[in-house]
C-alpha cells in the first residue's frame, strides 16, 4: 500500500513539474513574440499618430506628392508586367526542363533578392551609363537611359522580378505530372499544354508572385537613387519623395509615409487573401 502511495505522489509531482515547465516556456515565449510585434508595431503605430493632423490632407495632396504616387504607380505596374512577360517562360523553364548550369541560373535569379540595393544600383548604372558596357553603344544612337523613368523601372525591376519568379516556378513545380503527361498522350502540342493547362493551374501562385512583385517594385529606393537620381515628375518615386521631405519637410514625408504603408496593406491583404482560397 505504501508503494503504491509513493508512485502515486511521484507521478503527480512530476506532471505538476511538467506543466510548470510548460506554463514557463509559453509565457517566456510570448513575453519574446510580444517583444517582436511591438518593434514592428510601435514605428508603423507613431507614424499614423504623427499623422493624424488637421494638415495631413494638405500634405497628402500637395502636388508633389501626387506627382510622386502618381509616378510610383505607373513605374511599378510597369516593371511587373515586365516581369510577368518575361520571368513566365523563365519561371516555366526552371520548373520542367533540366540542363547544365541550371543551378548557377537559380542562384544568379536569386541574388538581386539579398544584394544590398545600391550594389544593384550601382550595376546599372555601370551597365547602362553613357560610358557604361550597354550604354557605350546606345549613346551614339541617342539613347539614354540613367535619370529617366526607364531608369526607374529597370531599378525596380532588377530587384523585384525574382519574386515573381520564385512564386511562379514553385506554381509550375506543384503541377501534378500526371495531368501533363494524360494532355501529350491526348494530344495536345506543347503550347496548348503550356496555355490551356499550365498556366490555369498555376495562375494563384502568379497572380501573388505579381502582387508581391508589385509591392517591392512600390518600395524600392537604393537602387532608383543611385541609377535614376530624384528628379521630380521624373524619377521622384514615393520612397524618394519622402526621403526628400525628410530633409525639408517632416509633415510631407509623415503623410507620404502613411499613404504607402495603407496601400501595402491593401496589397499584402491582397495576397494573404490570395493564398487562403489556394488554401482552400
Amino acid at each position: 500500500m505504501g508503494v503504491y502511495t509513493c508512485e502515486g505522489t511521484a507521478l503527480t509531482q512530476y506532471k505538476f513539474s511538467r506543466s510548470s515547465f510548460r506554463s514557463r516556456v509559453f509565457w517566456l515565449f510570448l513575453a519574446l513574440g510580444l517583444l517582436l510585434v511591438g518593434l514592428l508595431a510601435l514605428p508603423l503605430l507613431a507614424l499614423v499618430l504623427r499623422a493624424m493632423r488637421r494638415d495631413f490632407f494638405d500634405y497628402a495632396l500637395m502636388p508633389a506628392a501626387i506627382a510622386a504616387l502618381r509616378l510610383s504607380l505607373v513605374t511599378s505596374l510597369t516593371s511587373v508586367v515586365l516581369s510577368v512577360l518575361t520571368g513566365t517562360p523563365l519561371a516555366y523553364g526552371l520548373a520542367h526542363w533540366k540542363f547544365h548550369g541550371r543551378g548557377a541560373l537559380e542562384l544568379l535569379i536569386d541574388l538581386p533578392v539579398v544584394l544590398p540595393p545600391s550594389v544593384a544600383g550601382l550595376g546599372l548604372l555601370i551597365t547602362f551609363g553613357r560610358q557604361g558596357l550597354v550604354g557605350q553603344y546606345l549613346t551614339p544612337l541617342g539613347i539614354s537611359i540613367p535619370f529617366t523613368s526607364l531608369a526607374v523601372i529597370l531599378a525596380q525591376t532588377f530587384v523585384s522580378a525574382p519574386l515573381y519568379i520564385r512564386a511562379a516556378r514553385l506554381g509550375f513545380e506543384g503541377i501534378d505530372h500526371q495531368l501533363e503527361e494524360s494532355a501529350v498522350v491526348e494530344g495536345a502540342s506543347q503550347w496548348q499544354l503550356f496555355s490551356h493547362i499550365m498556366l490555369p493551374l498555376a495562375g494563384r501562385a502568379m497572380l501573388s508572385g505579381a502582387v508581391l512583385c508589385w509591392t517591392r517594385a512600390l518600395g524600392e529606393f537604393g537602387a532608383t537613387i543611385l541609377f535614376a537620381g530624384n528628379l521630380e515628375g521624373v524619377t521622384q518615386t514615393m520612397p524618394l519623395a519622402i526621403y526628400l521631405g525628410f530633409e525639408s519637410n517632416l509633415g510631407l514625408a509623415v503623410a507620404l509615409s502613411v499613404v504607402l504603408i495603407l496601400v501595402s496593406v491593401l496589397l499584402l491583404a491582397l495576397i494573404r487573401r490570395l493564398d487562403s482560397r489556394g488554401r482552400g
